[in-house]
Protein backbone atom coordinates (compact mmCIF):
# COMPACT_ATOMS: atom_id res chain seq x y z
CA UNK A 1 0.00 0.00 0.00
CA UNK A 2 1.27 3.06 -0.91
CA UNK A 3 0.00 6.94 -0.53
CA UNK A 4 2.63 8.39 -2.89
CA UNK A 5 1.73 12.30 -1.21
CA UNK A 6 4.30 15.03 -1.63
CA UNK A 7 4.82 16.44 1.90
CA UNK A 8 7.02 18.29 3.30
CA UNK A 9 7.88 19.79 6.79
CA UNK A 10 6.31 23.11 7.63
CA UNK A 11 9.12 23.70 10.19
CA UNK A 12 11.12 25.45 7.68
CA UNK A 13 8.00 27.77 6.32
CA UNK A 14 5.98 30.40 8.00
CA UNK A 15 2.51 30.57 6.12
CA UNK A 16 0.52 33.63 5.71
CA UNK A 17 -3.07 33.19 3.96
CA UNK A 18 -1.60 30.36 2.26
CA UNK A 19 1.19 31.61 0.92
CA UNK A 20 4.86 30.11 1.88
CA UNK A 21 7.89 31.99 2.34
CA UNK A 22 10.73 30.88 3.65
CA UNK A 23 11.31 32.28 7.32
CA UNK A 24 11.52 30.99 10.79
CA UNK A 25 12.38 27.15 11.61
CA UNK A 26 9.10 26.61 13.27
CA UNK A 27 5.70 27.92 12.31
CA UNK A 28 3.01 29.00 15.22
CA UNK A 29 -0.27 27.20 15.18
CA UNK A 30 -1.97 30.10 14.16
CA UNK A 31 0.07 30.67 11.28
CA UNK A 32 -0.85 26.97 10.54
CA UNK A 33 -4.85 28.28 10.71
CA UNK A 34 -4.37 31.42 8.25
CA UNK A 35 -2.41 28.08 5.93
CA UNK A 36 -5.31 26.72 5.03
CA UNK A 37 -6.39 28.23 1.74
CA UNK A 38 -9.25 25.37 0.94
CA UNK A 39 -10.96 26.81 4.18
CA UNK A 40 -11.36 30.14 2.02
CA UNK A 41 -12.73 28.42 -0.59
CA UNK A 42 -14.82 26.23 0.90
CA UNK A 43 -16.54 28.99 2.86
CA UNK A 44 -16.45 26.98 6.43
CA UNK A 45 -18.50 29.77 8.24
CA UNK A 46 -21.64 28.98 5.69
CA UNK A 47 -20.90 25.61 5.94
CA UNK A 48 -20.45 25.14 9.62
CA UNK A 49 -23.46 27.03 9.79
CA UNK A 50 -25.42 24.24 8.76
CA UNK A 51 -23.45 21.57 10.27
CA UNK A 52 -20.31 20.48 11.61
CA UNK A 53 -20.96 16.77 10.99
CA UNK A 54 -22.42 16.16 14.67
CA UNK A 55 -22.91 12.39 15.22
CA UNK A 56 -21.42 11.11 11.81
CA UNK A 57 -18.47 8.37 11.84
CA UNK A 58 -15.33 8.49 9.29
CA UNK A 59 -13.17 5.43 9.29
CA UNK A 60 -9.39 6.21 7.95
CA UNK A 61 -7.90 4.04 6.52
CA UNK A 62 -4.46 4.58 6.54
CA UNK A 63 -1.48 4.76 8.27
CA UNK A 64 -2.55 5.30 11.73
CA UNK A 65 -3.88 8.32 13.46
CA UNK A 66 -2.12 10.05 16.50
CA UNK A 67 -4.67 10.48 18.87
CA UNK A 68 -2.64 13.12 21.15
CA UNK A 69 -2.19 15.34 18.67
CA UNK A 70 -4.07 18.93 20.09
CA UNK A 71 -5.94 19.41 17.02
CA UNK A 72 -7.56 15.77 17.27
CA UNK A 73 -7.71 15.02 20.78
CA UNK A 74 -11.27 13.50 21.37
CA UNK A 75 -11.84 12.81 17.89
CA UNK A 76 -11.30 9.06 17.72
CA UNK A 77 -12.89 5.91 18.39
CA UNK A 78 -11.45 2.82 19.27
CA UNK A 79 -9.84 1.68 16.13
CA UNK A 80 -8.72 -1.60 14.43
CA UNK A 81 -4.93 -2.77 13.49
CA UNK A 82 -6.24 -6.22 11.05
CA UNK A 83 -2.71 -7.88 12.32
CA UNK A 84 -3.80 -6.63 16.26
CA UNK A 85 -0.42 -4.74 16.68
CA UNK A 86 -2.36 -1.51 17.30
CA UNK A 87 -0.64 0.57 14.69
CA UNK A 88 -4.40 2.13 14.15
CA UNK A 89 -3.21 4.78 16.76
CA UNK A 90 0.35 4.34 17.04
CA UNK A 91 1.08 5.73 13.12
CA UNK A 92 3.94 4.18 10.93
CA UNK A 93 4.13 7.98 9.22
CA UNK A 94 2.56 10.80 9.00
CA UNK A 95 0.03 10.71 6.34
CA UNK A 96 -2.86 8.94 8.66
CA UNK A 97 -3.19 11.60 11.08
CA UNK A 98 -2.79 14.09 8.21
CA UNK A 99 -5.94 12.95 6.48
CA UNK A 100 -7.44 12.78 9.69
CA UNK A 101 -6.87 16.32 10.59
CA UNK A 102 -8.75 17.37 7.31
CA UNK A 103 -11.60 15.58 8.42
CA UNK A 104 -12.38 16.25 11.79
CA UNK A 105 -9.39 18.42 12.95
CA UNK A 106 -10.90 21.00 15.52
CA UNK A 107 -7.60 23.31 16.42
CA UNK A 108 -6.81 23.89 19.75
CA UNK A 109 -6.17 27.39 22.27
CA UNK A 110 -7.93 30.27 21.36
CA UNK A 111 -8.38 29.83 17.31
CA UNK A 112 -4.96 27.73 16.90
CA UNK A 113 -3.95 24.83 15.05
CA UNK A 114 -6.40 23.38 12.28
CA UNK A 115 -9.94 22.75 11.37
CA UNK A 116 -11.04 19.90 9.32
CA UNK A 117 -13.81 20.20 7.16
CA UNK A 118 -16.29 18.67 9.48
CA UNK A 119 -14.70 19.14 13.35
CA UNK A 120 -17.51 17.31 15.20
CA UNK A 121 -17.17 14.53 13.17
CA UNK A 122 -16.02 11.23 15.34
CA UNK A 123 -12.77 8.77 13.35
CA UNK A 124 -12.34 5.48 13.29
CA UNK A 125 -8.64 5.12 13.13
CA UNK A 126 -8.35 1.38 10.65
CA UNK A 127 -4.39 0.82 10.01
CA UNK A 128 -4.28 -0.23 6.20
CA UNK A 129 -2.11 -3.38 6.88
CA UNK A 130 -0.36 -5.81 4.26
CA UNK A 131 -1.42 -7.59 1.48
CA UNK A 132 -5.32 -7.75 1.01
CA UNK A 133 -6.17 -6.38 4.56
CA UNK A 134 -7.85 -3.53 3.31
CA UNK A 135 -10.89 -5.22 2.09
CA UNK A 136 -10.93 -6.30 5.79
CA UNK A 137 -10.55 -2.94 7.18
CA UNK A 138 -13.99 -1.97 4.68
CA UNK A 139 -15.78 -4.55 6.32
CA UNK A 140 -14.93 -3.92 9.90
CA UNK A 141 -15.70 -0.15 9.52
CA UNK A 142 -18.96 -0.66 8.12
CA UNK A 143 -19.42 -2.96 11.51
CA UNK A 144 -18.49 -0.49 14.32
CA UNK A 145 -20.58 2.56 12.64
CA UNK A 146 -18.50 4.34 9.79
CA UNK A 147 -20.95 6.06 7.38
CA UNK A 148 -17.69 7.14 5.19
CA UNK A 149 -14.63 5.26 4.84
CA UNK A 150 -11.69 7.52 3.92
CA UNK A 151 -8.98 5.40 1.70
CA UNK A 152 -6.02 8.07 0.87
CA UNK A 153 -4.38 4.94 -0.59
CA UNK A 154 -3.32 3.04 -3.87
CA UNK A 155 -2.44 -0.68 -4.00
CA UNK A 156 -0.26 -2.44 -6.22
CA UNK A 157 -1.05 -5.56 -5.09
CA UNK A 158 -4.42 -6.36 -5.85
CA UNK A 159 -6.93 -4.95 -8.21
CA UNK A 160 -10.26 -3.80 -8.33
CA UNK A 161 -11.93 -7.46 -8.22
CA UNK A 162 -10.17 -7.71 -4.44
CA UNK A 163 -12.55 -4.55 -3.41
CA UNK A 164 -15.89 -5.70 -5.15
CA UNK A 165 -17.06 -7.63 -2.03
CA UNK A 166 -16.13 -5.33 0.64
CA UNK A 167 -17.76 -1.93 -1.52
CA UNK A 168 -20.66 -4.07 -2.21
CA UNK A 169 -20.66 -4.69 1.47
CA UNK A 170 -20.30 -1.37 2.53
CA UNK A 171 -23.38 0.05 -0.05
CA UNK A 172 -25.45 -2.55 1.16
CA UNK A 173 -25.20 -1.04 4.93
CA UNK A 174 -25.44 2.58 3.48
CA UNK A 175 -21.47 3.41 3.76
CA UNK A 176 -19.76 5.35 1.39
CA UNK A 177 -16.14 4.56 0.00
CA UNK A 178 -14.40 8.00 -1.11
CA UNK A 179 -10.79 6.29 -2.69
CA UNK A 180 -8.07 8.89 -4.10
CA UNK A 181 -7.12 8.31 -8.10
CA UNK A 182 -2.84 8.23 -7.23
CA UNK A 183 -0.01 10.55 -7.72
CA UNK A 184 1.73 9.53 -10.96
CA UNK A 185 -0.55 11.33 -13.97
CA UNK A 186 -1.52 7.56 -15.28
CA UNK A 187 -4.90 5.91 -14.88
CA UNK A 188 -7.36 5.60 -12.09
CA UNK A 189 -5.55 3.33 -9.61
CA UNK A 190 -7.32 0.76 -7.09
CA UNK A 191 -8.98 0.73 -5.12
CA UNK A 192 -10.31 4.04 -6.59
CA UNK A 193 -11.24 2.34 -9.72
CA UNK A 194 -13.49 -0.39 -7.76
CA UNK A 195 -17.01 -0.72 -8.48
CA UNK A 196 -19.10 1.78 -6.34
CA UNK A 197 -16.11 3.66 -5.01
CA UNK A 198 -16.44 7.53 -5.29
CA UNK A 199 -12.68 8.22 -6.77
CA UNK A 200 -11.22 11.84 -6.53
CA UNK A 201 -8.87 14.20 -7.86
CA UNK A 202 -6.95 17.10 -7.08
CA UNK A 203 -7.07 20.46 -8.04
CA UNK A 204 -4.96 23.85 -6.74
CA UNK A 205 -5.98 26.77 -5.72
CA UNK A 206 -6.80 28.16 -8.98
CA UNK A 207 -9.22 25.33 -9.14
CA UNK A 208 -6.83 23.86 -12.13
CA UNK A 209 -6.11 20.27 -12.39
CA UNK A 210 -3.05 19.03 -10.20
CA UNK A 211 -0.37 17.66 -13.27
CA UNK A 212 0.23 14.61 -10.92
CA UNK A 213 -3.53 13.65 -10.50
CA UNK A 214 -4.51 10.33 -11.45
CA UNK A 215 -7.37 10.74 -14.22
CA UNK A 216 -10.03 8.44 -16.33
CA UNK A 217 -13.36 7.38 -16.81
CA UNK A 218 -13.83 6.12 -13.03
CA UNK A 219 -13.15 9.52 -11.47
CA UNK A 220 -16.20 11.48 -10.00
CA UNK A 221 -14.97 14.49 -8.05
CA UNK A 222 -11.92 16.66 -7.51
CA UNK A 223 -11.17 18.79 -4.40
CA UNK A 224 -8.18 20.88 -2.70
CA UNK A 225 -5.12 18.82 -3.02
CA UNK A 226 -1.95 21.67 -3.28
CA UNK A 227 -0.34 22.83 -0.95
CA UNK A 228 -2.54 21.65 1.90
CA UNK A 229 -1.54 22.11 5.04
CA UNK A 230 -2.39 18.78 7.71
CA UNK A 231 -1.86 17.40 11.70
CA UNK A 232 1.38 15.63 11.56
CA UNK A 233 2.87 13.41 14.64
CA UNK A 234 5.58 14.72 16.24
CA UNK A 235 7.62 11.27 16.56
CA UNK A 236 7.31 9.62 13.12
CA UNK A 237 7.36 10.31 9.57
CA UNK A 238 8.99 12.31 7.70
CA UNK A 239 7.70 15.71 8.93
CA UNK A 240 8.54 15.23 12.34
CA UNK A 241 6.95 18.36 13.08
CA UNK A 242 2.96 18.74 14.53
CA UNK A 243 2.06 20.28 10.68
CA UNK A 244 3.16 19.29 7.35
CA UNK A 245 2.46 20.93 4.02
CA UNK A 246 2.43 18.84 0.70
CA UNK A 247 0.26 17.99 -2.42
CA UNK A 248 -1.32 15.18 -3.44
CA UNK A 249 -5.07 13.65 -4.20
CA UNK A 250 -4.57 11.98 -0.66
CA UNK A 251 -5.58 15.41 0.65
CA UNK A 252 -8.06 15.77 -1.74
CA UNK A 253 -9.82 12.49 -0.86
CA UNK A 254 -10.11 13.56 2.80
CA UNK A 255 -11.83 16.82 2.15
CA UNK A 256 -14.49 14.55 -0.29
CA UNK A 257 -14.99 12.17 3.07
CA UNK A 258 -15.08 15.29 4.96
CA UNK A 259 -18.06 16.68 2.87
CA UNK A 260 -19.91 13.86 2.38
CA UNK A 261 -20.02 13.25 6.47
CA UNK A 262 -21.44 16.64 6.82
CA UNK A 263 -24.18 15.28 3.95
CA UNK A 264 -24.98 12.47 6.02
CA UNK A 265 -25.56 14.85 9.53
CA UNK A 266 -27.92 16.64 7.53
CA UNK A 267 -29.60 13.72 5.25
CA UNK A 268 -29.15 10.95 7.51
CA UNK A 269 -31.56 8.90 5.61
CA UNK A 270 -29.98 9.44 2.44
CA UNK A 271 -28.13 6.23 0.72
CA UNK A 272 -24.44 6.67 -0.01
CA UNK A 273 -25.50 7.04 -3.77
CA UNK A 274 -27.55 9.44 -2.93
CA UNK A 275 -24.96 11.62 -0.63
CA UNK A 276 -22.76 11.27 -3.62
CA UNK A 277 -25.49 12.49 -5.85
CA UNK A 278 -25.57 15.86 -3.96
CA UNK A 279 -22.24 16.30 -4.13
CA UNK A 280 -21.52 15.65 -8.17
CA UNK A 281 -24.77 17.69 -8.88
CA UNK A 282 -23.60 20.85 -6.67
CA UNK A 283 -19.88 20.61 -7.76
CA UNK A 284 -18.29 23.71 -9.41
CA UNK A 285 -17.83 22.68 -13.27
CA UNK A 286 -14.15 23.41 -14.25
CA UNK A 287 -13.28 26.32 -16.86
CA UNK A 288 -13.01 25.19 -19.90
CA UNK A 289 -14.76 21.72 -20.02
CA UNK A 290 -17.76 21.72 -21.91
CA UNK A 291 -19.08 18.24 -21.35
CA UNK A 292 -18.98 16.23 -17.66
CA UNK A 293 -18.21 14.12 -16.91
CA UNK A 294 -14.50 15.32 -17.44
CA UNK A 295 -12.00 12.42 -17.11
CA UNK A 296 -9.47 14.78 -15.11
CA UNK A 297 -12.10 16.37 -12.92
CA UNK A 298 -15.23 14.67 -12.93
CA UNK A 299 -18.30 16.60 -12.62
CA UNK A 300 -15.85 19.12 -11.16
CA UNK A 301 -15.05 20.49 -7.60
CA UNK A 302 -17.35 19.95 -4.03
CA UNK A 303 -18.57 22.74 -3.08
CA UNK A 304 -19.78 21.69 0.33
CA UNK A 305 -22.13 24.73 1.20
CA UNK A 306 -24.16 24.09 -1.87
CA UNK A 307 -24.51 19.94 -1.07
CA UNK A 308 -26.09 20.96 2.30
CA UNK A 309 -28.48 23.60 1.04
CA UNK A 310 -29.32 23.03 -2.21
CA UNK A 311 -33.13 21.77 -3.60
CA UNK A 312 -32.25 18.38 -4.94
CA UNK A 313 -34.50 15.84 -5.05
CA UNK A 314 -32.89 12.67 -3.22
CA UNK A 315 -32.87 10.50 -6.76
CA UNK A 316 -32.37 6.69 -7.29
CA UNK A 317 -30.45 4.59 -4.40
CA UNK A 318 -27.67 4.21 -6.38
CA UNK A 319 -27.09 7.31 -7.99
CA UNK A 320 -23.62 8.00 -9.76
CA UNK A 321 -22.51 5.46 -8.23
CA UNK A 322 -24.04 3.18 -10.28
CA UNK A 323 -22.23 4.54 -13.32
CA UNK A 324 -19.12 4.52 -11.27
CA UNK A 325 -19.65 0.77 -11.14
CA UNK A 326 -20.13 0.16 -14.71
CA UNK A 327 -17.53 2.29 -16.14
CA UNK A 328 -15.27 0.19 -13.68
CA UNK A 329 -16.19 -2.43 -15.33
CA UNK A 330 -15.83 -1.17 -18.89
CA UNK A 331 -13.79 1.61 -20.03
CA UNK A 332 -14.71 3.75 -23.08
CA UNK A 333 -13.48 1.46 -25.36
CA UNK A 334 -15.36 -1.27 -24.39
CA UNK A 335 -12.50 -2.90 -22.82
CA UNK A 336 -12.50 -4.60 -19.06
CA UNK A 337 -9.67 -4.18 -16.94
CA UNK A 338 -8.08 -7.65 -17.94
CA UNK A 339 -8.09 -6.52 -21.42
CA UNK A 340 -11.44 -8.23 -22.30
CA UNK A 341 -14.43 -7.01 -23.55
CA UNK A 342 -17.29 -7.18 -21.03
CA UNK A 343 -20.30 -6.52 -23.36
CA UNK A 344 -22.49 -9.02 -22.27
CA UNK A 345 -23.66 -9.98 -26.06
CA UNK A 346 -20.37 -10.53 -27.08
CA UNK A 347 -19.22 -12.99 -24.65
CA UNK A 348 -19.83 -16.68 -24.27
CA UNK A 349 -20.18 -16.36 -28.39
CA UNK A 350 -17.96 -18.13 -30.55
CA UNK A 351 -16.40 -16.97 -34.42
CA UNK A 352 -17.32 -19.94 -36.95
CA UNK A 353 -15.18 -21.97 -38.26
CA UNK A 354 -14.00 -21.62 -42.23
CA UNK A 355 -15.51 -25.05 -44.22
CA UNK A 356 -18.70 -26.92 -42.91
CA UNK A 357 -20.18 -25.07 -40.59
CA UNK A 358 -23.40 -26.50 -38.33
CA UNK A 359 -25.61 -24.54 -36.00
CA UNK A 360 -24.89 -25.20 -32.61
CA UNK A 361 -27.20 -25.63 -29.83
CA UNK A 362 -26.27 -23.93 -26.50
CA UNK A 363 -28.13 -25.32 -23.53
CA UNK A 364 -27.02 -28.30 -20.83
CA UNK A 365 -25.28 -30.75 -21.48
CA UNK A 366 -22.83 -28.64 -23.35
CA UNK A 367 -20.75 -30.77 -25.48
CA UNK A 368 -22.92 -33.40 -25.40
CA UNK A 369 -25.71 -31.78 -26.67
CA UNK A 370 -23.45 -30.71 -29.63
CA UNK A 371 -21.96 -34.39 -30.03
CA UNK A 372 -25.86 -35.79 -30.53
CA UNK A 373 -26.93 -33.29 -32.61
CA UNK A 374 -23.94 -34.00 -35.26
CA UNK A 375 -24.76 -37.71 -34.93
CA UNK A 376 -28.27 -37.54 -35.66
CA UNK A 377 -27.40 -35.14 -38.77
CA UNK A 378 -24.72 -37.66 -40.09
CA UNK A 379 -27.02 -40.66 -40.25
CA UNK A 380 -30.06 -38.79 -41.58
CA UNK A 381 -27.42 -37.88 -44.57
CA UNK A 382 -26.25 -40.91 -45.03
CA UNK A 383 -29.94 -42.74 -44.66
CA UNK A 384 -31.19 -40.30 -47.51
CA UNK A 385 -28.31 -40.83 -49.30
CA UNK A 386 -28.94 -37.12 -50.34
CA UNK A 387 -25.87 -34.66 -49.27
CA UNK A 388 -25.84 -30.95 -49.04
CA UNK A 389 -23.25 -28.84 -48.33
CA UNK A 390 -23.91 -27.09 -45.64
CA UNK A 391 -23.18 -23.29 -45.92
CA UNK A 392 -20.74 -20.81 -43.72
CA UNK A 393 -22.40 -18.95 -41.36
CA UNK A 394 -21.74 -15.39 -41.48
CA UNK A 395 -19.14 -14.18 -39.11
CA UNK A 396 -20.54 -12.53 -35.70
CA UNK A 397 -19.58 -8.49 -36.08
CA UNK A 398 -20.49 -7.04 -32.97
CA UNK A 399 -21.64 -3.91 -32.98
CA UNK A 400 -20.71 -0.49 -31.24
CA UNK A 401 -20.02 -0.96 -27.44
CA UNK A 402 -21.91 1.77 -25.75
CA UNK A 403 -20.52 4.09 -23.61
CA UNK A 404 -19.61 3.59 -20.07
CA UNK A 405 -22.42 4.87 -18.95
CA UNK A 406 -25.91 6.18 -20.25
CA UNK A 407 -28.96 7.33 -18.39
CA UNK A 408 -31.72 4.93 -17.26
CA UNK A 409 -35.21 5.50 -19.85
CA UNK A 410 -37.66 7.63 -17.78
CA UNK A 411 -35.24 9.12 -15.51
CA UNK A 412 -37.68 12.76 -14.31
CA UNK A 413 -36.80 15.58 -16.75
CA UNK A 414 -33.92 17.93 -15.73
CA UNK A 415 -35.95 20.88 -13.67
CA UNK A 416 -35.90 24.03 -14.90
CA UNK A 417 -36.50 26.24 -12.13
CA UNK A 418 -33.11 27.84 -10.23
CA UNK A 419 -32.33 26.14 -6.67
CA UNK A 420 -33.18 29.14 -4.83
CA UNK A 421 -30.28 29.35 -3.18
CA UNK A 422 -28.49 32.71 -2.75
CA UNK A 423 -25.82 32.57 -5.36
CA UNK A 424 -22.31 31.36 -4.67
CA UNK A 425 -18.62 32.92 -5.21
CA UNK A 426 -15.13 32.09 -4.55
CA UNK A 427 -13.49 34.22 -1.38
CA UNK A 428 -12.02 37.45 -2.70
CA UNK A 429 -8.93 36.86 -5.10
CA UNK A 430 -10.06 33.70 -5.88
CA UNK A 431 -11.09 32.90 -9.52
CA UNK A 432 -14.55 33.15 -10.63
CA UNK A 433 -16.32 29.89 -10.94
CA UNK A 434 -18.90 28.54 -13.85
CA UNK A 435 -21.96 27.80 -12.90
CA UNK A 436 -21.93 23.69 -11.71
CA UNK A 437 -23.13 21.87 -15.80
CA UNK A 438 -26.33 20.44 -16.25
CA UNK A 439 -25.38 17.21 -17.04
CA UNK A 440 -27.02 13.71 -16.38
CA UNK A 441 -25.74 14.77 -12.72
CA UNK A 442 -25.78 17.98 -12.51
CA UNK A 443 -29.21 19.70 -11.43
CA UNK A 444 -31.60 17.08 -12.32
CA UNK A 445 -33.84 14.83 -10.22
CA UNK A 446 -32.09 12.08 -9.99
Amino acid sequence: MTHGRITRTLGATVLTAGVLFAGTPAASADQVRDGQWANLYFGLDKVWSVTKGDGVIVAVIDSGVDASHLDLTGSLLPGYDPEGQGRETKPTDEHGTGMASLIAGHGHGNGEGMVGLAPRVKILPVYRGEGNSMPKGIKWAVDHGAKVINISQVTTTSGPEDFADAVSYALQHKVLVVAGSGNDAGAVRTPANAPGVLAVGAVDKNQKIWAKSNYGPELMLTAPGVGIVTAAPETVGSCQNPYCIGDGTSDATAYVSAAAALVYAKYPDLTPGQVANRLVKTAAAPAGVSQLPDSRYGYGVIRPYEALTAKIPAGSAQGPLAASADTAATDSTGQGSDGHRSDPAVQGIQQPSSGLSLPLVAGIGGGAVVLLIVVIVVAVVASSRKRRRAQPLPSYQPGPVPPPYTAPPGWPPVPQQPYGQQPYGPPPGYPQQQAPYQGPYQGGGR
